[in-house]
């Protein structure tokens, strides 16, 4: 099949400018009429402010989309004479259009947020209502469940403790999960049914917190809640039940996704009933956004099968294999060098152990797997950086790409390594801003190493961006406030020497984030040829208050030239 490039397309609005003129034509003018039409754009966005994040044509004022693709990039005189019949033409009207915004490390399900129990709540007595709630429907010993609970946002001035969801129930387990997904509080009945008492040591990958007279606190952290996964009864669902709540809730999340104009995202852990969700939800037609999808416990499967690192189409691809080595940055579980200020005695926990990380890079290495495994830590990040420079030392690799999800604190040594290796950090976006209350417990000198975009920069790490929603919020205009300004809500400033600027900021999150699934010659910038990914903007960033940026308003997002979301 044909495809025209811009320069003839550009030859071809001149009989379509002209058409309009000729009272009579010949059978032979009619065709090639016909023909003309038949390729003319399906869409035209003109006067507009674009910022294309493509270096030979920073900046536009329309593009044509044909095919999903862009097809032509330049002036709004150039671009408007494209027009067919049946084009569909957005007149932008001098607003700011840019690439669609890419988040490479993200935890989207859906599922939760349509049947769960949201405790992103304020206060104890709120989020004990809040689960009441569902004990009315639950027979003794099952399970009461609530997600996205954040400690350090009750107004209570004292941490949730175990006696307060005592006081919820005493013949339920109760379960709080973190929206950080490294540590949950768990009322007494839990730990009887677990066997946990006061008296429990801790496994050296987790920990039973204790309160000040020694007693369980009811958090427990990391992989020391393994032990409450096979006591207690849970609601259980059919496969065919499981699978529809898997499929409305991507169709649910999608919809949110795209609402804050991110067109592709990365899911950093996907097992087999997660990727059925995207396909189910992609061939239902309710998939709005493309998925690179990180893959857990599924390896031997996959090398079985034959499917490896980019296998799958344009919006939903099989992505790298994602392993856990130690804890949480908003949690303040990560393996540190030094320790939390006020703990002398805490440096974080880890959960795998030197030789794991080397053992489980060398298999998905020699498989043509990329490896991504979460690392926050110092002391983390450089056991994983032995391992990609074990790997690639002996089975070398041009453009292998491994990454570090979070890669949170680093330090001259690391980033030169990291530059080294190719290796691509995934650090949070949006936690400077939304997370602010939690710094003090790392301290200035430490936050001067954190989420450092402008040192991964400065080290010519092409560093893209990544929420790791639920943990952290996925509007990429806020993550493009917290990367500008370094600001947490409260307007504290933290790691100030860690700014950088809006055009940096775009490009990583564009054609920074479409590196990190090798998709830059595919997306990330508004070129033709690419896929036709764009976000329009009621207000332009770069003029903005950069304290206000987030409060900017996603007018519209388009994917492959369908609108996925418009501002009501």
């Amino acid at each position: 099949m044909t495809k025209y490039t811009r320069g003839e397309f550009l030859g071809m609005s001149a009989l379509l400018a002209g058409a309009s003129a000729c009272d009579s034509w010949s059978l032979a003018e009619r065709e090639e009429s016909k023909q003309i039409e038949n390729w003319a754009p399906e869409l035209l966005l003109i006067n507009a402010k674009v910022y294309t994040v493509d270096d030979e044509q920073p900046r536009a004022e329309a593009f044509a989309v044909r095919g999903g693709r862009f097809v032509a990039v330049g002036s709004t005189n150039d671009v408007r004479n494209l027009r067919g019949s049946n084009t569909q033409v957005i007149d932008a009207e001098g607003m700011t259009v840019v690439p669609g915004f890419i988040d490479t490390h993200c935890h989207p399900s859906g599922v939760n947020e349509l049947y769960g129990v949201n405790l992103d709540l304020r206060s104890i007595e709120e989020i004990s209502i809040a689960l009441r709630q569902k004990i009315s429907s639950a027979p003794p010993n099952y399970w009461i469940d609530g997600f996205k609970f954040d400690d350090t946002k009750l107004s209570d001035g004292r941490p949730l403790h175990r006696k307060d969801l005592d006081q919820i129930s005493l013949n339920h387990p109760v379960s709080v999960a973190h929206r950080g997904g490294h540590t949950n509080w768990y009322n007494s009945k839990a730990f009887e049914l677990a066997g946990i008492t006061k008296n429990t040591p801790d496994p050296l990958d987790g920990r039973f917190e204790r309160d000040e007279d020694g007693e369980l606190s009811g958090m427990v952290a990391e992989r020391a809640r393994d032990v409450f996964d096979t006591v207690g009864e849970r609601e259980e669902f059919t496969a065919e039940q499981e699978r529809e709540r898997k499929q409305n809730g991507m169709a649910h999340i999608s919809k949110l996704l795209t609402a804050t104009g991110l067109t592709t995202v990365h899911d950093a852990a996907a097992d087999r009933g997660k990727i059925l969700a995207y396909e189910d939800t992609y061939r239902k037609g309710d998939l709005r956004h493309r998925a690179y999808i990180m893959v857990r416990g599924m390896l031997e499967a996959f090398k079985t099968a034959g499917i490896y690192t980019g296998f799958g189409n344009e919006w939903v691809r099989i992505g790298g294999v994602k392993f856990t080595a130690d804890g949480s940055a908003s949690e303040r579980t990560m393996r540190m060098s030094t320790p939390f200020v006020g703990k002398p005695d805490d440096y974080g926990i880890l959960v795998m152990l030197q030789q794991e990380i080397h053992e489980v890079v060398e298999d998905a290495h020699r498989h043509g797997f990329q490896v991504g495994i979460h690392a926050n830590g110092d002391v983390t990040i450089e056991m994983v950086l032995n391992a990609y420079e074990r790997v690639l030392k002996k089975w070398p690799h041009a453009d292998r790409r491994h990454r570090i999800e979070h890669c949170s604190l680093v330090n001259p040594s690391l980033l030169a390594r990291i530059k080294a290796t190719g290796t691509i950090p995934t650090p949070f976006w949006t936690y400077v801003h939304y997370h602010g209350e939690k710094w003090k417990e790392y301290g200035d000198e430490k936050m001067r190493w954190m989420f450092a975009h402008r040192s991964f920069l400065d080290y010519g790490i092409p560093v893209p961006g990544a929420s790791d929603y639920t943990p952290g919020p996925f509007a990429p205009l806020m993550a493009m406030q917290s990367m500008v300004t370094r600001k947490d809500v409260e307007g504290r400033e933290w790691g100030g020497n860690q700014k950088i600027t809006v055009d940096e900021a775009l490009r990583i999150a564009t054609i920074n984030g479409a590196r990190a699934s090798y998709e830059e010659q595919i997306k990330g910038s508004i070129t033709t040829g690419k896929l036709a990914d764009f976000v329009m903007l009621e207000r332009d960033p770069h003029d903005e208050d950069p304290d206000q940026i987030k409060h900017i308003g996603v007018v519209r997002t388009v994917v492959g030239g369908r609108t996925m979301y418009r501002m009501s």
